[in-house]
């Protein structure tokens, strides 16, 4: 591509980097903050639970549904284009979102918001390898693994702050206020320094590939979240079996795109692979199971235990760090000796932190934060383990022509999955609180994480043996980096 070859040293690259790196905090800071914002929108805009969930899982399932095509609409009209398109669309969603006047407008919003995200977050990594040498792309990737693991550690955290600071009076508001200034000097800074990347008129979007996806997607979350209120009518159950059907035919469609000579949105062969097949499977599983208990978490302690939203967002720590230390060992030693084994061992270290936070949840009588950390670092450390390995042994069977594409179907089916895992997790826990059982709810999101954990296991040994040497190709770095995205 023309715009993957840098012609000459760009004085401002690491400015531009810092760009990239403000679009990306933007988008983690906004996939986890709101974790915490339940209860204040319940207050004051007088959300369900049904609505939570799409306020928190609606943003990930645009975001999933639409990273695929964003990555091609940068290849037809520009990277740069669709970079400022992206970064001044998802300001303005921002804003939309903090003066939102009703519970049904944030919704709204905030789909439209991760649509803005998945057309501005394919780009970043294609501008960096046009204004970075090939003797500092690898320093520049390397950056984002600790940016993205430390922008799911303080996630939660800064937006319980926030929300309990009530800066300016604005409350939970200013989580997505905070936004507007960073997408503003970020917008300025790339119109000013970024270069102009010409596309590919040639490439032809696949717009039936993508309403395709789009559609299965919203088919699988829609009754998921609707399903517990309604009662679970036929529907639901029909709806379901739909998406999978409809996700079948998504990779029907792209084999039969690329033999009529189109620019199918998946390389084709993919589909051909049984281990990168069974580790789409396996990375739509352990985030669902993943990123639902650290939603179920925060409503507990918030709903269950009336924890302040800051207190809330400070009871995640133990997690995070268990994470961030697992996530060490495997980056940097495990993983490329253990290959998929580490995956193994995280996983029946997360089920051991998962057993252990199902038993210190029996007695809630006189409950303290510090009955769930022992099991919140062990679960951690085991998720890190996974997380920081995942994608690099998952790309372990493709071709140097397939990463690009293999790595962005990976992280789009890890978004969709994540707000199935909202919609699951937070179905089951409000069905319990319902009932006035909150810790009742807690531990059924851990049985059912448990039950994810352990079919992530059956199918493991049919993914590749190892993981696949980062400096390969760039977008090896930076799906590992993107694989920290919580």
């Amino acid at each position: 591509m023309s715009d993957s070859t840098p012609t000459a040293l760009n004085p401002h690259r690491w400015l531009i980097l810092a760009v990239m790196l403000a679009a990306e905090i933007m988008d983690l800071l906004d996939s986890t903050v709101v974790n915490v914002a339940g209860p204040s929108l319940e207050s004051e805009l007088g959300a369900s639970p049904t609505q939570l969930q799409w306020v928190i899982g609606g943003y990930a399932l645009t975001l999933g549904a639409g990273l695929i095509l964003g990555g091609r609409l940068g290849d037809r009209f520009g990277r740069r284009n669709m970079f400022l398109i992206g970064l001044i669309g998802f300001t303005i969603a921002s804003l939309l979102c903090a003066i939102a006047q009703t519970i049904e407008l944030l919704v709204v919003f905030r789909l439209v918001q991760g649509f803005l995200a998945a057309a501005l977050l394919p780009q970043g990594f294609g501008l960096l390898r046009a204004a970075f040498p090939p003797h500092e792309i690898g320093k520049a990737f390397a950056v984002f693994g600790p940016v993205f693991a430390l922008g799911g550690i303080l996630g939660p955290i800064i937006g319980g702050g926030l929300i309990q600071a009530n800066l300016f009076g604005t409350g939970w508001r200013f989580v997505f206020l905070v936004n507007v200034p960073v997408g503003i000097i970020a917008a300025i800074i790339a119109w000013r320094l970024v270069p102009r990347t010409p596309g590919d008129a040639r490439i032809k979007i696949d717009l039936g590939g993508s309403a395709i996806i789009a559609i299965s997607s919203g088919l699988l979350v829609w009754p998921l979240i609707q399903g517990q209120s309604a009662g679970w009518p036929a529907w639901t159950f029909v709806s379901i079996a739909a998406s999978i059907a409809g996700f079948v035919i998504f990779a029907l469609q792209q084999r039969a795109s690329a033999a009529r000579g189109g620019t199918p949105l998946v390389t084709p062969t993919l589909f051909q692979k049984r281990s990168y097949t069974a580790g789409l499977g396996g990375i739509a599983l352990f985030f669902a199971g993943l990123i639902g208990v650290q939603l179920v978490l925060t409503l507990f302690l918030q709903i269950g235990e009336n924890f302040s939203a800051g207190d809330a967002g400070l009871g995640n720590l133990p997690l995070a760090i268990g994470s961030g230390i697992g996530g060490a060992l495997s980056g940097a030693v495990l993983a490329d000796k253990l290959g998929r084994s580490v995956l193994q061992i995280g996983s029946i270290i997360q089920l051991a932190g998962a057993g252990v936070l199902y038993f210190a949840l029996a007695n809630l009588d006189s409950f303290s934060i510090w009955q769930l950390v022992p099991g919140m670092v062990i679960a951690g450390l085991g998720s890190g383990l996974v997380i920081a390995a995942l994608f690099n042994v998952l790309l372990g069977s493709v071709e140097d022509h397939e990463v690009g594409s293999a790595s962005g179907l990976l992280t789009a089916v890890q978004s969709i999955a994540s707000s199935t895992g909202v919609a699951i997790f937070g179905s089951t826990f409000f069905a319990a609180v319902v009932l006035g059982k909150p810790g009742e709810g807690f531990r059924n999101a851990l049985l059912i994480q448990g039950a994810l954990v352990l079919v992530f296991l059956v199918i493991s040994p049919l993914f590749p043996k190892r993981a696949r040497p980062e400096g390969d190709a760039p977008e090896v770095g930076a799906a590992t980096a993107e694989a920290t995205r919580p």
